[in-house]
């Protein structure tokens, strides 16, 4: 899944490729509270790299994310807290995905300390949890978590207090559109999202989102599109066969939404339809009913 994740991008043909994509320093300081560091594993998946935010102004600060477990991310911490004269206190991960959970080895090896201070929403048996609305601060730096499933069952972005910002995670993307495990509940993050009307995003991935509640809209637009267009799809094909319903597949729907696709877009484009049916089938909306094995989807009469 997290594969399919960032290259959906790709397979919508919305998002750039990783070459089109502009340049971002792998340290770079954002605002006098934010500094992003890169995680070293640019990518078609990762885009220029994973970002992850240190956070405040003190001596001791919080950390969003872990990258990739590369190498090069892990030298870049240590010369950070030895140069600005600061710690890691806390680690604060925003889901499970690897590249944005392995360093958390490098973290450990450079301060063991951070071993009872690593965060996460389910988190694994060595982490503490992260429950809906908690708050962590350091000095400079008061953040909210906000519960956003749907790209991950365990996904949490956080809201920066001081600046009316979220770091999105991979809910919300500086280039592209991102995948999901249950359209359903990643169209209600959205929605939640948007209601806490904060202006900037810091994504997991990507450069910093200047207008946040643009690109929400954005990507609510564009699901409920493909959503209509599906239902049209089913609709159309049910009048060309003569029938009142419509009986679709999978791949007939790919078809005739995408038109014609390259083979390298359609494992990506298969996961994405199933998402979208799934989602209009748990709102009653389609319903599907097996032919030689298959399932064969239509539009429900409400």
């Amino acid at each position: 899944m997290d594969q399919y994740a960032h290259i959906v991008a790709f397979a919508e043909h919305l998002g750039p490729r990783t070459k089109c994509l502009p340049e971002l320093p792998e340290v770079e300081k954002l605002t006098p509270r934010i500094l992003r560091v890169l995680g070293g594993n640019p990518g078609a998946m990762q885009l220029q790299g994973t970002n992850t935010y240190i956070l405040g102004t003190g001596a001791e600060r919080l950390l969003i994310d872990s990258g990739q477990g590369l190498l090069r991310w892990a030298e870049l911490i240590s010369d950070l807290c030895e140069e600005e004269s600061f710690t890691i206190r806390q680690v604060l991960l925003t889901h499970w995905h690897l590249d944005h959970t392995q360093g958390i080895r490098d973290l450990l090896c450079m301060n063991p300390d951070l071993k009872n201070a690593i965060h996460k929403y389910a988190p694994d048996p060595s982490q503490r949890p992260i429950t809906d609305g908690q708050v962590f601060a350091v000095e400079g730096a008061t953040l909210q978590a906000i519960f956003t499933p749907g790209h991950s069952t365990d996904h949490v972005c956080f809201l920066l207090q001081e600046d009316k910002a979220i770091f999105t995670g991979d809910t919300v993307l500086g280039h592209g559109t991102t995948g999901t495990e249950d359209l359903w509940d990643y169209m209600h993050s959205l929605e939640k999202l948007a209601g806490l009307s904060a202006c900037i995003g810091y994504p997991g991935h990507g450069a910093v989102i200047l207008d946040l509640q643009q690109k929400i809209q954005q990507e609510i637009t564009l699901k409920k599109r493909r959503e209509q267009q599906v239902i049209v799809a089913l609709e159309q094909i049910g009048l060309a066969r003569g029938e009142q319903k419509g009986l679709a597949t999978q791949a007939h729907l790919i078809e005739a939404v995408f038109g014609q696709i390259p083979d390298v877009s359609r494992q990506f484009l298969d996961v994405y339809m199933r998402d979208l049916l799934m989602k209009l089938a748990r709102e009653k909306r389609v319903a599907f009913k097996f032919r030689d094995g298959q399932k064969h989807w239509f539009v429900k009469v409400q």
